[in-house]
């Protein structure tokens, strides 16, 4: 038996008004195409993901990269066209698919469980998920029998006034037995003003061969949400956000202000840590116990050890170890390992570098692409000299090394242990072990300059 899911993310979501193709448009820094693969695996229910794409499909591969099949959608036709596109795929008549819109990036674990579950328990061999909601206007209204069973869904243009009063929609999701799909989307007809194929005719065409068709009645219609616009993504970012919150809050992180501060969801934070407000951390960061966050403070794709303190600051696929400080104003970025003990004061920026145990660089200075070891102090002023306009070279700094202010060292260049710098220096050579380096011009005074000069004016 093989089961099955297929994404429909082949549309442009012209009303988003953005080049992305709209299953692409990221919710708290994630694409919302791919909350729905990941739920789809953590749920169990799934041996084998098809996502249909079609415009700019390169942008959803890039993301999904080999967690899924492709199929490709060349021309959008309908719904019913999209599923048909990843036919080829559906090999095991054994077993269920189910059907799913790119767009519903609050669908969770939970519902397609208990959506299949249903399916299987009940024994259908079509399953709709719907819903209730308070303003149907748009949506494909759920039409029941006499018995309360699914009798057809009718679409808003087709409706009539007392159907356009039902509040039961369809949210687009269906469960199917795999041996029925292929057959009845070969059915589906486009003899409708558009001209598409809709997977909707799926229910009249399984309900004319007397096949048993039921409904998952989804409670929490909010999960359902299709992101249409940046309105809508708006309010599926404020629901998300404040689950999140409220859930690890309640596991022991401290938040002030809650409403202002955004937390991803593969973010893992542990307890005793105080976030403050206007913090974002997202992507797939871990915050250990006893440290602070914020306020104003932004971290994406990083690690932040236990007891660190990090405020007015920002931290991009960077590591932090423990009892460190970072900020005020500090920049963090691509593959920065900052060490134990370490202050990285306001105006410090580490890029693609390595600092270990007791570094300190204080206030305005650049670290880029450097190995920097224990002990260090790296002066207000002082940066490593990277980038020839051509390439990047690399610093290296033993331990127990005082940088003096102001100091360029112009890489690649190696300083070695128990040495110092003097301030105002820039080095292009090499400091062995042990050493003074002054590398700067002799001062030179030219006593009573000023009041001659004013004596020539």
């Amino acid at each position: 038996m093989k089961k099955y899911a297929i994404i429909l993310a082949a549309g442009k979501g012209t009303r988003m008004k953005t080049e992305l193709p709209k299953c692409a448009y990221p919710l708290l820094k994630k694409p919302m195409i791919a909350y729905i693969v990941e739920h789809l695996y953590k749920s169990t229910m799934i041996d084998e993901l098809i996502t249909v794409v079609g415009h700019k499909k390169e942008v959803i591969q890039e993301i999904l990269n080999a967690t899924v099949n492709y199929a490709v959608q060349e021309e959008q036709l309908g719904t019913g066209h999209a599923v048909l596109a990843a036919k080829d795929y559906i090999k095991d008549e054994e077993g269920y698919t189910i059907i799913l819109p790119g767009d519903m990036p609050l669908i969770d674990v939970k519902v397609i469980k208990n959506a299949i579950s249903e399916h299987i328990e009940f024994r259908h061999d079509l399953t709709v998920v719907s819903t209730i909601v308070d303003e149907p206007f748009g949506y494909g209204r759920i039409i029941r029998d006499e018995a309360n069973y699914l009798n057809a869904i009718i679409e808003e243009n087709d409706a009539k006034k007392e159907q356009k009063l039902i509040k039961e929609i369809n949210t687009g999701i269906y469960i199917i037995d795999n041996k029925f799909l292929v057959p009845t989307l070969m059915k589906i007809k486009n003899n409708n003003s558009k001209k598409e194929y809709y997977l909707t005719d799926m229910v009249k065409i399984m309900k004319d061969e007397k096949r048993l068709i039921g409904t998952y009645l989804l409670e929490k219609s909010y999960k359902a949400m299709g992101i249409n616009d940046l309105y809508t993504l708006s309010k599926a970012e404020t629901i998300l956000r404040n689950k999140i919150n409220k859930d690890l809050m309640i596991s022991g992180v401290a938040m002030i202000n809650p409403e202002t501060i955004t937390i991803g969801q593969n973010v893992l934070i542990e307890e005793n840590v105080v976030i403050h407000p206007n913090t974002y951390i997202t992507g797939n960061s871990q915050i250990k116990k006893g440290s602070i966050i914020g306020p104003n403070t932004e971290i994406h794709n990083s690690f932040i050890g236990e007891n660190v303190v990090c405020k007015h600051s920002l931290v991009f696929n960077s590591k932090i170890d423990r009892n460190t400080t970072v900020g005020p104003f500090a920049h963090l970025r691509d593959g920065a390992e900052i060490g134990e003990n370490n202050r990285i004061g306001n105006f410090v920026e580490v890029k693609k570098s390595v600092t270990k145990d007791n570094f300190k660089a204080s206030h305005l200075a650049y670290i880029g692409d450097a190995e920097i070891g224990k002990n260090v102090n790296f002066g207000c002023g002082s940066i490593t000299v990277n980038y020839d306009g051509f390439n990047k070279y690399k610093t290296i700094i033993g331990d127990d090394v005082f940088v003096g202010c102001n100091s360029n060292l112009i890489a690649p260049i190696i300083v070695d242990d128990n040495s110092i710098i003097a301030a105002g220096s820039t080095l292009d050579k090499n400091v062995p072990k042990g050493s003074l380096a002054i590398a700067r011009a002799y001062q030179v005074n030219k006593e009573n300059y000023v009041r001659k000069r004013k004596k020539n004016y």
